[in-house]
């Protein structure tokens, strides 16, 4: 077992950065949507059904099919995968965003006003880093799913620790299952801690600031 991670390291270290950047850029442009969509959603509530009513079908959609659908489309690649990923993390970041800007107390807005403060200003000094913590906690777990649902996009070509799995079943060798498990989950683990980190952060920042 240690000895194909000895020997094939190099490859496992490509597919495991392949992953990374994969999961990276899909969430970098998953919040270019998700943000501005939320935020709209906090502030026009009648339009959060419908929106995350269609959202939460996309979710549902399984992951091989929306892969597939793709194909047609876009072909095989990293393409389709991060057009896939980015759509199934929509529901989770949008619903994030908007309990996140929900969230913040009127009251303490109403203050921000009567100090003279701009909307430029009551937003950035007040609603996103009240609603930063919320929207991080959804970032986390869009964050561990995004690596989950990625491991699947090997199967059309995109790359990454799904590779090795997929290997490791049409070969029947272990070591690829393993190698392949243990470093998707070591990945998952690690992105889940660091933004449970910076949520925790911006929790006690957002306190700081009140105080």
């Amino acid at each position: 077992m240690l000895d194909y991670l000895l020997k094939y390291y190099d490859q496992i270290l490509i597919q495991f950065l392949q992953h990374l950047v994969l999961t990276v850029s899909t969430l970098v442009l998953a919040l270019l949507f998700a943000l501005p969509v939320g935020f709209l959603l906090s502030r026009v509530k009648w339009l959060s059904v419908p929106v995350l009513s269609v959202l939460g079908i996309i979710y549902a959609i399984p992951s091989l099919a929306l892969f597939a659908m793709l194909i047609p489309l876009v072909g095989l690649g990293v393409k389709p995968a991060i057009i896939a990923l980015v759509a199934y993390s929509q529901l989770i970041l949008v619903r994030n965003v908007m309990v996140g800007f929900q969230s913040v107390d009127a009251s303490i807005i109403e203050a921000g006003k009567g100090m003279g403060l701009s909307p430029a200003q009551l937003f950035w000094k007040i609603e996103w880093p009240l609603a930063l913590p919320v929207i991080l906690g959804g970032v986390r777990i869009a964050a561990t799913s995004t690596i989950g649902i990625a491991t699947i996009a090997a199967w059309i070509n995109a790359g990454g620790l799904g590779k090795i799995l997929f290997e490791g079943l049409y070969q029947n060798s272990i070591p690829k299952i393993v190698w392949g498990t243990v470093f998707v989950s070591l990945l998952a683990i690690a992105a889940n801690q660091l933004l449970l980190w910076l949520e925790k952060r911006s929790a006690l920042r957002a306190r700081g600031e009140l105080s």
